[in-house]
């Protein structure tokens, strides 16, 4: 039998449709290398590529259509030209509603989108009178979503805290934030499903192997996480305070993050005896004495925007700045942080990266915009 030879050309182009397929899973790690340039590209170092028609974005992702794929609270789900930052409308949800700060929030991609092209979103609606949060997996066909499935429902929700960032790992587990949904207690009831980072199978069955038989609950203990990403097998949250202490956190099955009687680091007297005592986890970054609203989360390891590599990069909403926080080599240490943008373009939502490692961010207006991140300096 002859050998089979793959010419150079081919190879590459190979890789780079591997290196493109693999953002279907929201928010993982950007490659190293980037792909070819489209040499038609802007060449701005920071451009704004939708400035009008979008109302309080807020998720966008990169899809493996080399689009970005986005939710507005409310309930519209569209995706965005990154080139010319047309918007093509895939669906309006219809029981989303929107209250405070509910509405449609998190989605993400199948990881295997192109043979499997399911979209999974979570949002507020109500339930016989009562605000509540369901994730909903749906079909993409025909350029909309169609065939809803419902996976989980019935999650406690309120005008605040209600969290919402989905994460599909490379084991195919979905995970999904919960907020306290303004009942502080409820985050350490294991029994509730408030105050929790939550673990389901896609379709929607519990994993055999999640901490409390029968139950999606992964980690408690949280008061408003809104940022999720993994890189290197490590889940990272990030997560608003009340008054003080916003936090970068990495999540671990079982363990208690200790709100509502811990804000940030376990602090000598109650909270330190707290911490002892129900299996605490400190954060990995937090805020100290003064909250930032710390929302979208990423991990940058491109050689685009070298002083980002191997940084998280998280968005506030109150300080208006993107916060990188430079990872030391394990990824569960901080070794700089330095801040960006303060103040220059309004409350940050979210972020998403490309692969040819342009970083993208909506901002949280009526009138919200999607700004294009080349050289940020």
């Amino acid at each position: 039998m002859k050998p089979v030879t793959i010419s150079v050309a081919t190879l590459a182009f190979l890789t780079t449709a591997a290196c493109i397929f693999a953002f279907a899973c929201k928010k993982n790690n950007s490659p190293t290398t980037p792909p070819p340039e489209d040499p038609d590209w802007p060449t701005d170092n920071i451009r704004v590529v939708v400035g009008t028609g979008i109302s309080r974005p807020w998720e966008i992702l990169w899809g493996p259509d080399n689009f970005i794929w986005m939710t507005e609270r409310n309930g519209k789900v569209s995706r965005v030209n990154p080139k010319t930052g047309a918007l093509s409308p895939l669906l309006t949800i219809p029981d989303a509603v929107s209250d405070g700060e509910g509405g449609l929030l998190g989605m993400v991609l199948h990881p295997d989108f192109t043979t499997t092209p399911q979209v999974f979103v979570v949002y507020n609606y109500r339930n016989a009178g009562n605000y509540r949060e369901k994730v909903v997996r749906y079909q993409y066909a025909d350029n909309t979503l169609k065939d809803p499935v419902i996976l989980l429902d019935n999650i406690p929700a309120a005008g605040i805290h209600n969290g919402s960032r989905l994460l599909i790992t490379p084991d195919r587990k979905l995970f999904i934030t919960a907020g306290d949904a303004s009942v502080q207690a409820n985050a350490q009831l294991t029994t509730s499903l408030s105050g929790k980072v939550l673990r389901i199978n896609l379709d929607g069955t519990i994993p055999a192997d999640n901490p409390f038989p029968g139950s999606a609950v992964w980690s408690y203990g949280h008061r408003n996480p809104q940022g999720m990403v993994m890189n290197n097998g490590i889940l990272y949250t990030s997560e608003h305070g009340a008054g003080v202490e916003d936090e970068v956190n990495i999540i671990e099955k079982q363990r208690n993050y200790g709100w509502p009687n811990v804000e940030g680091p376990c602090n000598p007297g109650g909270e330190a005896t707290f911490c002892t005592a129900n299996n605490v986890k400190e954060p990995l970054w937090s805020t100290g004495n003064s909250t930032f609203a710390l929302c979208g989360l990423d991990y940058y390891n491109n050689d685009r925007i070298p002083q980002w590599k191997g940084s998280l990069l998280v968005l506030s909403l109150k300080n208006q700045t993107l916060y990188q926080l430079k990872l030391g080599a394990d990824g569960k240490t901080i070794a700089s942080t330095k801040n960006y943008f303060t103040n220059q373009y309004g409350r940050l939502r979210d972020l998403c990266i490309s692969p040819a490692g342009r970083v993208y961010i909506c901002t949280d207006d009526n009138a919200g915009k999607i700004i294009e991140i080349s050289k940020p300096e």
